[in-house]
């Protein structure tokens, strides 16, 4: 059994790994400001509410919980459009916090982290499914946060002995099968909720699909959805890989194959048995028009295989826990 601290464990994705880290009898810390998760996806009895951008906070916190086996940061803002609009907030969160962070870990003597990256770092993709050694142009600022932290990591482990694994994930989806947690934002800003939502109230105002001018077989954006569940498993084996394993590694994760907006549309309907009124919007700012992962090295070299490859699958996990969850609200 080993320790673990998850920052932002009362997110979406940090749910998950939590819920994933304690069905595998672990013991798992969480920090998380609660800005953006929420109170009731914590999982862990252990938790500290603490900022990564509070250094002393952060200190005292680790002093109190640690030591850990391994560090999972999950602690970042996400949103592409905020982060064109405000990018001071992005560059303060994701690398300032990052740095916070990793020199608490130094202090506290602590050597493995596993660091939530992004498809974001890649901007316009050169060919169809991206590699590793795919060339790293990002065209907004959240994407260039990450790739900031990436290089961070590097220069950390050469310097001061901290391995890590960063996790490009392409679109994370879907919900844990249980239904007691899921992909809960306010605002929503993901697509497969949004479609979800306008399937529950199709009187409320038609779906926007930003942009249908794109150079995809249909015009509309094309992604490669990746299920929560199976992030949290490739977190997992990453943990296991740096154990036999110094230094900084980086591997995509997704299913390798992509879906525009109007098939997960079609994908969302067929699921739901509900008819979605959609109408096109102008293009986003920092919007590629297709992201897909070649996840060959996380196969290869993690030992991962994502178990949810077909999208209606992913869509059904979303929509159990979109009504579960109304459940739980109305009672």
């Amino acid at each position: 059994m080993a320790k673990f601290l998850v920052l932002g464990g009362a997110g979406y994705i940090g749910s998950h790994m939590v819920n994933y880290l304690l069905q595998k009898e672990h013991d798992v810390v969480v920090f998380d400001n609660l800005s953006t998760g929420h109170p009731k996806a914590l999982l862990s009895e252990h938790f500290e509410l603490v900022d990564v951008l509070d250094l002393g906070g952060l200190h005292w916190a680790f002093q109190k919980h640690g030591p850990f086996d391994c560090v999972i940061h999950f602690c970042a803002r996400s949103l592409v459009g905020e982060s064109v609009q405000d990018p001071a907030l992005y560059y303060q969160n994701n690398v300032m916090g990052t740095l916070n962070l990793l020199n608490v870990m130094r202090k506290t003597g602590h050597s493995k982290l596993i660091f939530s990256s992004t498809a974001a770092i890649f901007g316009e993709p050169m060919q169809k499914r991206i590699n590793e050694a795919h060339v790293c142009a990002p065209i907004n600022p959240y994407g260039r946060s990450k790739l900031m932290v990436e290089m961070v990591l590097k220069d950390f482990t050469k310097a001061y002995g901290i391995d890590s694994v960063c996790l490009r994930y392409f679109n994370a989806a879907g919900a844990d099968p249980s239904g007691k947690i899921g992909e809960k934002h306010e605002p929503e800003t993901h697509l497969i909720p949004n479609i979800l939502k306008s399937a529950r109230a199709p009187n409320e105002s038609a779906l926007k699909v930003f942009g249908n001018d794109y150079d995809t077989p249909d015009g509309s954006c094309v992604r490669d959805y990746i299920h929560v569940n199976d992030l949290a498993d490739a977190h997992f084996r990453a943990f296991q890989f740096l154990h036999e394993n110094a230094g900084a590694y980086c591997f995509n994760l997704g299913i390798g194959r992509g879906f525009s907006v109007l098939e997960v549309i079609r994908a969302a309907e067929k699921v739901t048995g509900k008819r979605i009124d959609y109408e096109f919007a102008l293009r986003r700012v920092g919007d590629p028009a297709s992201l897909v992962a070649d996840p060959s090295l996380a196969l290869n070299y993690l030992g991962w295989q994502p178990q949810y490859t077909r999208l209606e699958d992913i869509i059904q996990t979303a929509w159990d826990f979109m009504q579960a969850d109304d459940d739980r609200g109305a009672s």
